[in-house]
């Protein structure tokens, strides 16, 4: 039986209430070469087919594999309790707070994720978070582009790619001028970056580690743009932030992070969590939402939304983006997982993911023929050079069960026979060595 929610009286009570006479005429205006003959649905099943359905789907998804994939997304622990408090009715359900009165609860925890991540990135300010990673770098090009009044974008090489297509994609029709600054064996070519920026320069967007997992002091950097009049944007792998330098003491304007890191599922590209943050001075031109705390006026602290500026509440033409409600659960997850693990549990992930990339180095470097891209210290990702095609690798070990890592070639030319390997705390010793013996024999 269709689900029509609708009696017959209730359509023609409608219709009588807007003036039309049917369902035919409320449609006239629509030229009939421009309506669907069909929408080819299958015949209606029950709920048990359907489960069935997608169960037979599901399988065809190659599953139980030992991954060695990073780029940007990367497979942690998610402790159980994420998933139970995470999907309880309150949070599960709940809609945009407009309402403050209806909706602290809501309201206190994104406050409480907006003052997590500061601490965690060594910043002033955040939102309550955006997408993704990539749509995160677009609006904090965006913010130095309203900041400045300036049009020219520096971006380092080393940037994660997926997101450099993200902004060329966003900023297509913007009229904005990007000048790349090559990659150096995979290291950030701070020289390069730093002669790049000029009087005219709005932006020098950067990551750390960057994509060929290097990790990079870049104080230097942004002091530098700071007295050109420059926004320092910077990217970063939230896990490794409880390790290294945070873009705060390294004098970043606005720090950008993909959030996935933070307990949420790789769940085959979403929806994953677009982390915002920067300094006091920038906050006026962040965009999304920022929730405050404050007193009512019988002294009981209360949270609501503050400095709004999109277009429901100002004029369209300065307003910033609309992010909408999902991601507000992206973020509590994200809260929940980094209140879960602590300081120490958090750090202890990032050491024990780095731990294991550095071993998994020294053995894949010990097959003959492979060797270390870069000589720059890393953290959990590191770029190999191979004597054959990096596809040819992937291709053959992927098919024993082994995904060894991601091919540079498919976004940097000349790169074809450099693979990107990742480890978490999840690899273990004895994956790594498999990787190690079924890599060294198919090359001998």
């Amino acid at each position: 039986m269709p689900f029509v929610p609708h009696t017959p009286e209730e359509i023609r009570d409608m219709l009588a209430v807007i003036g039309a006479g049917s369902t035919e005429e409320l449609f006239a205006e629509i030229p009939a070469a421009m309506r669907p003959k069909s929408f080819d649905l299958p015949p209606g099943r029950s709920e048990m087919e359907v489960l069935a359905q997608m169960e037979r789907l599901a399988q065809k998804n190659a599953t139980g594999q030992v991954s060695f994939l990073g780029a940007g997304f990367y497979d942690h622990h998610i402790p159980a309790a994420v998933d139970a408090l995470t999907s309880r009715g309150e949070f599960y359900t709940a809609y945009t707070p407009y309402q403050p009165e209806a909706s602290q609860g809501t309201l206190q925890a994104i406050f409480e994720y907006q003052t997590g991540v500061c601490r965690l990135l060594g910043m002033d300010c955040a939102n309550a978070s955006v997408y993704d990673g990539g749509t995160a770098l677009f609006e904090a090009a965006m913010m130095a582009v309203r900041q400045t009044k300036r049009r020219k974008l520096v971006v380092c090489e080393t940037l994660n790619p997926i997101y450099r297509v993200m902004l060329a994609s966003y900023t297509a029709n913007l009229n904005l001028e990007f000048v790349t600054v090559p990659h150096s064996q995979g290291r950030s070519d701070l020289a390069g970056l730093a002669k790049a920026v000029d009087d005219q320069t709005a932006a020098v967007l950067v990551q750390n580690p960057n994509f060929f997992g290097c990790v990079t002091d870049f104080a230097a950097l942004f002091q530098g743009a700071r007295a050109k009049g420059a926004v320092s944007v910077i990217s970063v792998y939230p896990v490794l932030q409880s390790v290294l330098k945070t873009p705060g003491a390294m004098g970043a304007d606005v720090a950008v992070a993909e959030g996935q890191s933070l307990g949420l599922p790789l769940s085959f590209g979403g929806p994953y969590l677009g982390i915002m943050t920067c300094t006091k001075d920038m906050v006026r031109q962040m965009p999304g939402r920022m929730v405050g705390r404050t007193k009512d006026l019988d002294g009981r602290t209360g949270y609501v939304l503050t400095l709004q500026a999109r277009e429901q509440h100002i004029r369209r033409q300065k307003a910033t983006s609309n992010i909408c409600s999902n991601q507000a659960l992206c973020a509590l997850r994200a809260l929940v997982h980094l209140c879960l693990l602590g300081q120490e549990g958090l750090r202890r992930t990032a050491l024990l993911s780095m731990e294991r990339a550095h071993y998994a180095a020294a053995r894949l470097t010990a097959v003959p023929g492979v060797s270390l891209m870069s000589d720059a210290p890393f953290g959990n990702e590191f770029a190999l050079k191979l004597p054959v095609n990096a596809f040819e690798v992937i291709d053959a070990l992927t098919a024993r069960g082994y995904v060894p890592g991601f091919p540079l070639g498919r976004y940097y030319a000349g790169l074809e026979n450099c693979l990107l390997v990742a480890c978490t705390e999840k690899t273990s010793n004895e994956q790594i060595g498999m990787l190690a013996e079924m890599l060294g024999g198919m090359l001998a």
